[in-house]
């Protein structure tokens, strides 16, 4: 019985990883579509974001079956919890890609982003596809050091932020309000997507010391 309890939550993990795999193409579309205004891309990005809702929706029912069959205790109990909280965090980081994609499809044929901060938003749909990836890797190994390792890449996020503010707020920006909103708001989905797949790297953290880190 043991066993095929531990199968079980290995087959929970290998959800998430996948939900993972899937979060991190969306955003690397959407950053794709929005940078080129490509449209066909973002169509794909939100028609394919229900395969997420509905990985989320196999993963808390199969998490959920395991506390009604096997009335898990102390570190099972732990696992089967944050599986549920993880499962949460991924579709809100396929949502926010969702946002990015639609983003991108309001202004077509224009282009959302002015030639200046392009870059930036190049680099953060890079830091934000590897920070997936390396979510759904420790999700696999339960490898603490290198969940602790995602701060790192969050704090990258987080200056590509600042930067982008510090752009928009210069007298040089000649792009009007409306192109600030978008930019603004773009820039916050890049962020949160970041934060919460440091969410998911401390929930394994916990899963394995009992202990949650410290924000």
């Amino acid at each position: 019985m043991r066993e095929v309890y531990q199968e079980q939550l290995g087959e929970l993990a290998e959800e998430l990883a996948s939900m993972s795999t899937k979060v991190g193409t969306a955003m690397e579309l959407a950053t794709k579509a929005l940078l080129e205004a490509d449209l066909e891309l973002a169509e794909q990005v939100i028609e394919e974001d229900a395969q997420i809702d509905e990985a989320r929706a196999r993963a808390e029912e199969h998490a959920f079956g395991l506390l009604a069959l096997q009335a898990p205790v102390a570190g099972d109990l732990r696992t089967v919890i944050s599986t549920i909280h993880t499962a949460e965090d991924l579709e809100r980081m396929g949502d926010l890609a969702l946002h990015v994609a639609k983003t991108a499809r309001r202004r077509h044929p224009n282009a959302v982003l002015p030639a200046d901060v392009q870059p930036y938003f190049a680099e953060m749909g890079r830091v934000a596809v590897k920070l997936a990836g390396r979510a759904g890797s420790v999700i696999q190994t339960q490898d603490v050091e290198a969940a602790r390792g995602l701060e790192e890449d969050d704090d990258e996020m987080d200056d590509l932020h600042r930067h982008l503010f510090t752009v928009m707020m210069s007298p040089d920006w000649s792009h009007g309000v409306a192109a600030a909103v978008d930019v603004t708001l773009l820039g916050r989905f890049y962020e949160r997507f970041a934060d919460h797949a440091v969410s998911v790297a401390r929930r394994v953290v916990f899963i394995v010391t009992g202990k949650m880190p410290n924000s």
